[in-house]
């Protein structure tokens, strides 16, 4: 017998009631929480780089996009971007930065071996991990160049790892890797597919989304343009927009530049067992140090610069204690020359130049004119300054200048390497077995809202039972 339409209203009502109470719980397992800032650590594979530097390829390997050391054989990606849901462990982060390997040089100066691993990133999804990269590779014998975008470079061993409920920032240590088929052929053939690469370690930042609209009780914090005090100089600054600066000339600046990837190694490690400290604005990247806040004279025409920035970094350890600050750069007729005051020993030799570096198109587009990793050579101050550590001529560690000339351009953003980002002086890659992180009591909140609707639909169920059951019977309800 149909049932009245008393019974179909009940009915419908404790259906919505259910769909109410299940929401929730489907919105937050399909909530995504954002990465934003952190790095992975990986040496790729140890015995290749000793292969790279030793007697037989007699090569090398370089640093690109910002990508640093950490330890005596790990390098250091930065800056990861991707999303992370703790409900399902599904997981993706993208890292910037790249190395390349060199070796096996020809009498026509090139090398046979040439091999160049950027841009990982790690997926982890249904309780398995791979991690990919963009590979550029010489093949062992024809010579032949193939440059290959996010190849599925190694298979990463989640055995034991939930990555569930984990809260911020999520990390993984030492994690197995084994190069893939298609990593191995990327790789140029120098191995097989099947081969252990060294562990992969990382720490990401997440970002729980940002509330709606609708579930916002507070008011919008006030901006910084509606906190900021009023200016007491009557005068335009570089950077208002009154000035002559506005209509080409300098606004801000910033130049980027980490001295030596080998000096910074030697000042962390066994032998000088020491540190370094930023100081007056000065910011770490990693593998560079920013000098911000650059002011002086900039004509976009001759591609011209003389600017002054602030900022110092000061490294001490056993038998060191070197300054670097008031750092100042030059650039005319496509070269650039970067100096600072040098303390040393207690005493102070005011605007030394240091290094020397190409800036062949300095010229503004969009709003900024910008020299990216310009390759730098020490000059003969520059290694007094050194104390004699290094000879002139020798390369340094790159440098980038960055000048902004309306209001509109921005510099570009410095490596994000998350939280707890300090150099150890004596990090080393750890192979010990990955452990789960731990789950916040927030999850608990889906489980809830699941048991909320489980009753809400027993409860459905009974009510329509009861009414057809009286429908059919006749039995009063009164």
């Amino acid at each position: 017998m149909p049932l009245s339409r008393s019974a179909r209203a009940l009915a419908l009502s404790l259906l919505t009631a259910l769909l109410s109470a299940l929401i929730p719980a489907s919105a937050a397992h399909a909530e995504s929480r954002t990465v934003q800032g952190g790095r992975l650590d990986w040496a790729i594979r140890s015995s290749f780089q000793s292969y790279v530097t030793g007697p037989i390829a007699q090569g090398s390997w370089g640093l690109t996009g910002g990508a640093a050391t950490v330890g005596g054989s790990q390098f250091r990606f930065h800056s990861a971007q991707g999303s992370y849901d703790p409900a399902t462990g599904a997981f993706e982060a993208a890292f910037a930065g790249g190395v390349r390997f060199t070796g096996h040089r020809k009498a026509d100066g090139t090398n046979e071996l040439d091999l160049t691993v950027s841009r990982p990133r790690v997926v982890v999804q249904g309780g398995r991990g791979t991690l990919y990269a963009d590979m550029a590779s010489k093949a062992k014998g024809s010579g032949r160049m193939s440059v290959r975008a996010q190849v599925p470079l190694a298979d990463l061993n989640l055995g034991g790892i939930d990555m569930r409920g984990g809260g911020s920032p999520v990390a993984l240590s030492g994690v197995p890797a084994t190069l893939t088929a298609q990593g191995a052929a990327a790789f140029a053939g120098y191995y097989p597919a099947g081969t252990q690469l060294d562990p992969v370690s990382l720490t990401v930042d997440v970002r729980s989304p940002k509330p709606t609209a609708q579930s916002t009780t507070q008011p919008p914090a006030p901006t910084a343009e509606a906190t900021a005090k009023p200016s007491t100089s009557p005068k335009p600054t570089a950077s208002s927009p009154g000035s002559a600066a506005s209509t080409g000339g300098l606004r801000t600046a910033a130049v980027d530049w980490g001295v030596r990837r080998t000096f910074r190694e030697y000042v962390t490690g066994a032998i000088a067992q020491g540190k370094w400290t930023l100081a007056g604005g000065a910011q770490d990247g990693g593998a560079l140090f920013r000098f911000p806040d650059g002011k002086g004279t900039y004509d976009a025409r001759k591609q011209t610069l003389d600017a002054a920035f602030s900022g110092s970094v000061r490294f001490t350890g056993a038998h060191l204690d070197l300054t670097l600050a008031k750092v100042t750069t030059k650039v005319t007729g496509g070269k650039g020359t970067l100096s600072a005051d040098v303390t040393s020993a207690g005493t102070t030799t005011k605007a030394v130049p240091l290094v020397t570096f190409t800036a062949p198109d300095f010229a503004p587009k969009n709003g900024l004119a910008a020299v990216t990793e310009a390759p730098a050579t020490l000059t003969e101050g520059g290694a007094r300054a050194f104390g004699g550590m290094y000879k002139a001529g020798t390369a340094m560690d790159p440098v980038s200048l960055a000048v902004t000339v309306d209001a509109t351009a921005k510099l570009p953003a410095l490596p994000d390497l998350g939280s707890d980002a300090k150099p150890a002086p004596s990090a080393s890659a750890t192979t010990a077995a990955p452990s789960a992180p731990a789950a916040p009591a927030a999850t608990s909140s889906t489980g809830t809202y699941v048991a909320i609707g489980a009753a809400v639909f027993l409860a459905a169920a009974l009510a329509v039972l009861v009414a057809v059951r009286r429908r059919r019977t006749g039995t009063r309800t009164d």
